[in-house]
């Protein structure tokens, strides 16, 4: 096991992932304090310090589903109705391969953890040179808009905390996109401010797993003057996998 991992987390031991698993399935989401030790912490945030002026930065109004708007539905339909999402990222390609993120990324013993805790019969690098380990920055206002996500599970890792915001806000299984119910009016509510979801707080090194395929969520707007920073670990149940290249473009700004 990668010593960037805290000792305080066994994860190859099947007692701890049983532990695991049975929060994340209660739950819908994981969340592991101090998972990261304080020097990887800290190697992963000047890096991404260093490298932020090589970020792509970008800002988008989408709907929670991420799919193009419906034209025989109204425009103030909960399907059509449009929230932002504005943050910058570095690419995998612009991580070092030193990279703290990298080591446990490729880490047998953390890929079968999330395996486990998942419940994914496998987990595969995404195969593209951009996709697989990303930072995220979230400067004054930055937010992440209310969605629903196209992966049954993310995995990501606090790096550094802004002075206020940045809160990761969630209702959970408020679709069954399995069945391919939408639930517009428990969606509306949502936007209207009607119901008031959870939240989750994390600290620099917090190990995040979610299930958002069916718990819409966001990220509020980033406070103050330090900027958010969050890794992303992304896999794929199938190997051989790469992102699109109209996906690239408008997460990275450019192709593999």
């Amino acid at each position: 096991m990668t010593h960037h991992i805290s000792s305080r987390y066994p994860i190859t031991g099947l007692a701890f992932r049983e532990q695991c698993k049975a929060a994340f399935d209660e739950a819908g989401a994981l969340v592991l304090h101090g998972f990261l030790t304080p020097e990887a912490v800290e190697a992963v945030r000047a890096e991404g310090e260093a490298k932020i002026g090589e970020a792509y930065f970008c800002t988008t109004s989408h709907n929670v589903y991420l799919t193009q708007t419906d034209e025989t539905l109204p425009g103030d339909h909960p399907f059509n109705r449009q929230v932002v999402s504005s943050k910058g990222l570095i690419a995998d390609d612009q991580i070092g391969e030193n990279s703290p993120l990298k080591a446990i990324y490729n880490d047998p013993g953390f890929t079968a953890f999330i395996s486990h805790v998942t419940g994914e019969r496998e987990v595969h690098p995404y195969a593209d040179r951009l996709s697989a380990v990303n930072l995220h920055f979230a400067g004054e206002g930055q937010e992440l808009g209310w969605h629903f996500d196209n992966s049954s599970f993310a995995t990501t890792i606090l790096i550094h905390k802004p002075q206020a915001g940045g809160r990761f806000e969630y209702v959970r299984d408020l679709r069954n996109s399995q069945k391919g119910e939408m639930n517009y009016e428990g969606v509306a509510a949502v936007l209207d401010g009607k119901i008031k979801p959870q939240s989750l707080d994390a600290e620099p090194g917090t190990l995040m797993l979610f299930r958002g395929r069916d718990s819409l969520h966001r990220v509020t707007p980033a406070e103050g003057a330090v900027t958010r920073m969050l890794a992303v670990l992304a896999y794929n149940s199938e190997p051989g996998i790469s992102l699109s290249e109209s996906a690239m473009r408008t997460f990275y700004g450019r192709t593999a």
